[in-house]
């Protein structure tokens, strides 16, 4: 909810260049739910965010992020992969492009499920503001 930023615990986005280091939920159904990275069960709809208000929702498919750039994005206090950042699924009428999650990058279920079939571990992302 902060914009872009690389410190452990300041929900920013991590800047600057990454690569996909882990793809989760393959073959999962749109709207499932994940809490750290293992879907729960869940299946998101309206009525299940009214029983938990302000929850970060990750839903269908998640891109783990590992920043490469050593003191900006990689190791101490700025490490994208220890911090958990993700590219990841959210529920319609979530808001998208502007800054809403705890760090994540925030993608329409369609959408996330498209990337996470073209790109595989390994590829590069870069995280620019």
């Amino acid at each position: 909810m902060k914009g872009g930023g690389e410190q452990n615990d300041s929900e920013c986005t991590p800047r600057g260049r990454h690569i996909v280091h882990e793809k989760i939920g393959d073959r999962c159904d749109v709207n499932t739910v994940f809490v750290g990275r293992r879907p729960t069960g869940e299946m998101y709809t309206q009525m299940l965010a009214e029983k938990h208000p302000g929850r970060d929702w990750i839903l269908t498919r998640i891109l783990w992020l590992n920043g490469v750039e050593e003191g900006l994005n990689k190791s101490g206090n700025v490490d994208t992969l220890r911090r958990y950042i993700y590219i990841h699924g959210s529920p319609d009428d979530v808001t998208i492009g502007v800054p809403g999650s705890h760090g994540c990058i925030r993608m329409r279920n369609e959408d996330i499920i498209r990337l996470f079939d073209l790109v595989d571990v390994g590829t590069p992302v870069l995280i620019e503001e």
